[in-house]
């Protein structure tokens, strides 16, 4: 039965995503997969395989999901194992279809390429997305990541799997011909980018990491200590030049902004009128906004930016507002019922800094909503609050996305989080500074300069759904025609 080494070779795979990093054993494990789930006879047998790897990637890569029903263990512990199990089972069926759909139209594992990575496109999108532990994010650190600047996620899944699909294919090849593939292959996944240091700007900015972990971030009684901690942290005097401004993370004060503008003007004192970046919850009527808010020198709210892809099932329940409809009204963002989405993307102008294209927390996780931006910005803030995500892994793996989003788009990051991995990072995806998980503290870090605009920023993933539906679509048209002269 190859379905247990399946699951076996899809929790090595894992180990190729943060905080492991091991790329090459991704690669070595994806091929193997796909070397010993060949032999199937029949397109069933092939999903059956895709399935079984899929889960034990999905369920090793996403184990960091069970730290939200940890929070509050005593009523939600419960769920923890059966949302790994629920979110391993959903990546594996859309790994599964791409090893059915590729057995379908051809005997051939190369079939596999175009499916497998026409499969990853698809996750991104479908049901809102969901594109975490792409196979693509593994190398974010290395020589072969900074493709991401030309080719996007998508066209470095297609890559790494291209790469996974020649390894299962080595037994066929000479020993001259496996080292002419495995060494520059392993070069370009283990050598770090090769480019000078990051050209700095002459603006500097202030990351706050207050720290405040989940389960006490809204008790009545821990709640000042960690308001206070970011008011000194942004009053603190600077070791060097004065920042220009300072970034506070994702819903940095517990208080609803609607009945926050004496606690704004405090804010606004202690940073001595430097423009305040924070996170804040907001309502119109019965609607409930997570945003993102820049303060002027008297605590003047003069800019807003209401998160606009929210999460399933953790920020709204999908198809609420269709629901309402028929009168059931507990769902319905508009009725109160979880947060209602921004109009999408915008620009903050923060003056001399540039423009800023904000990201709060989840939205850094796709590629398709950076490069919604209305104009290219001259850098990305993103805010988030990590606590959610536990000590671990999970940080870990949103911060590995936010350096793709920069790669992507030739621009630097600022990114403050609740309880860290606050960082600046560089337009090839490097980190010049950050603050450790579980540490409070802030960092004074110039900004970097942007490069010029990448071929992704530009193009987006248009290139790659056509490339991957001519590809399919080919394959479709032959398995046609065989048919067809096998009924003549």
């Amino acid at each position: 039965m190859r379905a247990l080494p399946l699951v076996i070779l899809g929790a090595l795979a894992a180990l190729g995503q943060a905080p492991f990093d091991l790329s090459l054993v991704m690669l070595a494990a994806m091929g193997a997969a796909v070397h010993l789930s060949y032999p199937a006879a029949s397109a069933r047998m092939a999903a059956v395989s895709g399935f079984a790897f899929g889960f034990g990637y999905f369920a090793v890569a996403l184990h960091w999901i069970v730290s939200p029903f940890m929070v509050d263990a005593a009523r939600h512990g419960w769920m923890a194992p059966f949302a790994v199990v629920l979110m391993a089972t959903g990546g594996a069926l859309f790994w599964s279809l791409a090893f059915w759909s590729a057995r379908r139209l051809s005997a051939g594992i190369w079939a596999l390429i175009p499916c497998w990575a026409a499969i990853e496109l698809l996750r991104a999108y479908i049901f809102t997305g969901f594109p975490w532990a792409a196979p693509s994010q593994a190398m974010v650190g290395s020589l072969l990541g900074q493709t991401l600047a030309w080719i996007g996620p998508h066209g470095l899944n297609f890559v790494v799997i291209g790469a996974a699909v020649g390894i299962a294919a080595l037994a066929r090849w000479s020993w001259l011909g496996r080292v002419v593939y495995l060494v520059p292959l392993g070069l370009v996944v283990l050598l770090p980018p090769l480019s000078q240091p990051a050209s700095l700007s002459d603006q500097m900015l202030r990351l706050v990491q207050p720290n405040a972990p989940q389960h006490q971030k809204w008790d009545p009684e821990k709640i000042g200590v960690f308001y206070e901690r970011q008011l000194s942290f942004s009053a603190a005097p600077a070791q060097g030049k004065a920042p220009d401004a300072i970034i506070w993370p994702e819903t940095a004060i517990p208080w609803s902004l609607n009945r926050s503008q004496v606690i704004l003007e405090e804010i606004s004192f202690a940073a001595g009128g430097t423009p305040v970046i924070l996170g804040a919850q907001r309502s119109e009527g019965q609607r409930f906004f997570n945003a993102l808010v820049l303060l002027g020198p008297q605590g003047e709210v003069t800019q807003i930016y209401d998160k606009h892809h929210l999460v399933p099932f953790g920020e709204f329940v999908p198809l609420g507002e269709f629901a309402a409809r028929f009168g059931i009204y507990g769902m319905a963002p508009q009725h109160g019922a979880g947060f209602s989405a921004g109009p999408g993307a915008r620009l903050m102008d923060l003056g001399p800094l540039g423009r800023a294209l904000p990201l709060i927390c989840y939205e850094a996780v796709f590629a398709h909503d950076v490069n919604a931006a209305p104009e290219r910005p001259d850098f990305i803030i993103h805010a988030t609050n990590d606590a959610w995500f536990g000590k671990y892994a999970g940080p870990q793996q949103h911060l590995a996305q936010t350096r793709m989003r920069a790669i992507e788009q030739g621009l630097p990051v600022a990114r403050a989080a609740n309880t860290g991995i606050s960082a600046m990072i560089d337009p090839r995806g490097r980190i010049l500074q950050s603050l450790d998980l579980g540490e409070a503290g802030f960092i004074d870090a110039r900004l970097p300069l942007p490069l010029a605009p990448t071929l992704y920023s530009r193009t987006g993933d248009t290139p790659w759904v056509v490339l991957l539906a001519v590809l399919i679509g080919g394959m479709v048209l032959r398995r046609v025609v065989v048919r067809l002269k096998k009924t003549e």
